[in-house]
């Protein structure tokens, strides 16, 4: 099978022919119909995330299809479309597994990270791991719901309750968030790189309340503000247009170094937390709020030869939405 590898940190990827993998007892062998590019590839790239093998095969949002399953695997069968997130397997046995949260497993490995991901013609998953998807979306648009929507799901319970959110960076994630909080009740404030007009642009399409560049402080005190940007410096500029009692979510695996600020910015019981990783309880509730909202995900498809293209169009903020690779847009 043909898959996008990355050889060492710093490099590019490489269209590479490999052997398709077997599936050991829980596993099941999936054709990849989509796999959406996230942020935290990049991050793989960089080599700002540790412990590494490579070469190893990114991508963690995917879509596929069941095409052969291992013999202790009941829950799936040949044929069944599934969603494989970014935790692909946790020990069971640690402190956080048997306290409810897996997501903080000590011993975890993770899709397109340390087991190899999407960004190929077939994918070995742990079948206890996949997630149902609702059918109402294709699997170009299903494909972000798989990171950008269940981490946003997970930072956007984490903000608790309120009326004004603000979201600082408006990508894949933020553009899918925007929706469901809109439809919650909640006024959404849009954040963006500075002079990002386009971004801009877009999340006032969504129907937000008010968007503009990170460095304004929003017209209205925020409850509760999400970081989806890996901007350190933000969190700073996030707790002074958050009310006292509010909340700032990090919701990034990786950001870059947090300035000191004054400790009046967090005083009035303001609250700075980050989200890690996902459940599997996340997953499937994530997907009965995107079988209950009807949320329009924009995606942009390129081929999976093209996956350092897609990869570089979101580094520079030059896609609205998420970027996916999709087996229809292989030879496009």
């Amino acid at each position: 099978m043909l898959a996008m590898r990355l050889g060492s940190a710093g490099g590019a990827l490489s269209l590479d022919s490999v052997p398709r993998p077997e599936p050991g007892e829980h596993d099941v062998l999936l054709e990849v119909l989509a796999c959406g590019v996230c942020r935290t590839d990049l991050h793989l790239l960089d080599g700002e995330l540790p412990d590494v093998r490579y070469p190893v095969t990114p991508g963690h949002e995917i879509v596929g299809r069941v095409v052969e399953t291992g013999s202790a695997v009941v829950r799936l069968k040949v044929g069944d479309r599934v969603g494989v997130p970014w935790l692909g397997h946790t020990c069971g046995l640690c402190r956080y597994c048997t306290a409810g949260s897996e997501n903080l497993c000590d011993f975890a490995r993770f899709t397109g990270y340390t087991l190899d991901g999407g960004y190929a013609e077939f994918v070995l998953a742990d079948s206890r791991y996949c997630l149902q998807l609702p059918s109402r979306y294709s699997d170009a648009e299903a494909a972000p719901l798989l990171c950008a929507g269940l981490i946003g799901d997970r930072a956007y319970r984490a903000a608790g309750s309120g009326r004004n959110l603000g979201l600082y960076g408006f990508g894949a994630a933020a553009h899918l968030l925007a929706q469901v909080a809109l439809a919650d009740g909640w006024q959404v404030f849009a954040m963006t790189r500075p002079g990002d007009f386009d971004s801009q642009n877009f999340a006032r399409s969504l129907g937000v309340t008010w968007a503009g560049g990170s460095e304004v402080v929003p017209p209205e005190q925020l409850d509760a503000a999400i970081i989806f940007a890996a901007v350190g410096s933000l969190v700073p500029i996030a707790l002074r247009a958050t009310r006292k009692g509010g909340r700032v979510v990090c919701a990034g695996i990786h950001m870059s170094e947090i300035p000191s600020f004054p400790y009046e910015l967090l005083w009035g019981e303001r609250t700075l937390t980050s989200v890690a990783n996902l459940t599997r309880a996340d997953g499937a509730d994530f997907m009965n709020v995107a079988a209950r909202v009807q949320l329009r995900p924009k995606v942009e498809l390129f081929a999976l030869c093209r996956a350092n293209e897609a990869l570089e169009s979101l580094r520079r903020g030059a896609l609205n939405g998420a970027a996916v690779l999709t087996a229809s847009a292989r030879d496009s």
